[in-house]
């Protein structure tokens, strides 16, 4: 099994992204063949993992995927790999609320045997960090194999710190200074992805190694990554059965716009037996040709509505296909891409009902179940899943989204919520297809017939 580890913090803002990005790079430089992870759901996260580490950021959230997939996916997503680095998602111990542990970058630093390390923000602290850091240490069940300190203010603050880690015997394997090169802009929900700003992205993660080069003792993080004992677990594989016959064209949206996706998503759906072909919502003006079926992830719909709208043929294209009954799989951004407009923009008129930007974010973990049949799956098919955004969607007649009128799904504590028929399902829930691989089969069936 490949060398490994984890990084985590105390809490959001800490710098785990820059660390964590900047080693990926800064090993990769190093002619290491490294492998990138991101504990929980974040898709922004992994494509600057992606960046860095030259092949897919995946994701290993024991929500959405079950804990028994965290060790399978990790063995799939580190194949061939030197060395594997996973960033957590806020506090070492912050998990789905109300559930303990589960969710947590320690639960899956545990079900990885897999060393931490903490990034700490030392910006306002001197020798209390030693109480942080041991607080850290001795809470929980993890391997707690060293500290990153970050925003450090001087050399004589540096050896502050350094003593006091060393008082509750703490390796100190970097200290960063502030470093504006590293920033990464951000907007409503987090960073902007780096399919949005490539080259700018590319200079950002080129900062961030010789950041870390400079800054972090890379052996001693290496021999921590080495630590990590073995770990038997059989790779998953998202080929399951046999494939289904035909292989349909699915077309996945992709770009700017739509950057919200999971690597096993098209994995599935190839091994599924479909043909995956991508396409552009901002520039290409017609479907790939062939296609069956289309899937439409997350993303950044709002931000490009002006030039959604201005690609005409394309949106008069979807509304034929789902018109003549093809098949439609889309989530969040997608389901905004196919309503009557969107912040008074058109869009694909898929759906009748509008989308406009709110002021309220609306994020978290859901248990939901399928209310209608759908290319998804039946009434009944039972999902955990995550909803994270700042829109709304209006139907235009209120029966639309009631189960008597083809809802999507229902959890508790809402409403009915998205859209589904027999050859549709549009919904704000993003999952992940390797929690439920039925889901990607389903759908090419549903293509293929």
């Amino acid at each position: 099994m490949v060398n490994r580890l984890v990084i985590a913090a105390p809490a959001s803002g800490h710098g785990k992204t820059t660390v964590a990005t900047g080693l990926l790079a800064a090993f990769a430089r190093r002619g290491l063949r490294v492998a990138p992870f991101k504990v929980g759901p974040d898709y922004i996260d992994p494509g600057y993992h992606a960046l860095a580490a030259g092949r897919p950021g995946r994701n290993l959230d024991p929500v959405m995927v079950g804990e028994q997939r965290i060790g399978p996916l990790f063995a799939h997503g580190s194949h061939g790999a030197d060395l594997a680095i996973v960033e957590g998602v806020m506090g070492l111990y912050d998990g789905r609320t109300g559930a303990g542990e589960t969710g947590s970058t320690a639960q899956v630093a545990n079900l990885l045997d897999a060393p931490v390390i903490l990034v700490v923000d030392a910006a306002a602290q001197g020798r209390s960090v030693a109480a942080l850091v041991h607080g850290f240490r001795s809470f929980g069940t993890v391997r707690l194999a060293g500290v990153i300190l970050n925003r450090v203010g001087s050399d004589r603050h540096e050896q502050i710190l350094r003593d006091a880690c060393e008082e509750v015997g703490t390796p100190v394997l970097g200290a960063l200074r502030r470093a504006d090169a590293v920033a990464a802009p951000s907007r409503h929900l987090g960073l902007v992805p780096a399919a949005e700003r490539r080259a700018e992205a590319l200079a950002s993660v080129d900062a961030m190694a010789e950041l870390i080069g400079a800054s972090v003792d890379l052996d001693a993080v290496a021999a921590v990554a080495r630590s990590a004992p073995p770990l038997s677990v059989e790779a998953w594989d998202p080929a399951g059965a046999d494939p289904v016959p035909g292989a349909p064209v699915v077309a996945v949206a992709g770009g700017p716009a739509f950057s919200f996706s999971y690597a096993e998503t098209t994995e599935l759906l190839a091994g599924a037996g479909a043909t995956v072909a991508g396409f552009d919502p901002l520039h290409d003006e017609a479907l790939p040709e062939g296609t069956r079926a289309i899937v439409v992830g997350g993303g950044f719909p709002e931000v490009y509505a002006s030039a959604l709208s201005a690609n005409a043929p394309l949106r008069s294209a979807v509304k034929r296909f789902a018109a003549a009954g093809g098949v439609i799989s889309a989530e969040c951004a997608g389901l905004l891409w196919l309503c009557r407009t969107l912040d008074d923009a058109p869009m694909c008129g898929v759906l009748d009902a509008d989308a406009a930007m709110t002021s309220t974010l609306t994020l978290g973990y859901r248990d939901a179940v399928a209310l209608t049949d759908s290319p998804l799956g039946a009434a009944g098919t039972r999902v955990t899943g995550h909803e994270f955004h700042r829109t709304a969607v209006h139907p235009r007649s209120g029966l639309l989204l009631s189960p008597a009128g083809g809802a999507a799904w229902a959890w508790r504590g809402a409403d009915p919520e998205g859209f589904a028929t027999p050859t549709l399902h549009a919904s704000y829930l993003h999952l992940h297809w390797a929690g439920r691989p039925g889901l990607a089969r389903d759908l090419v069936t549903a293509a293929a017939r």
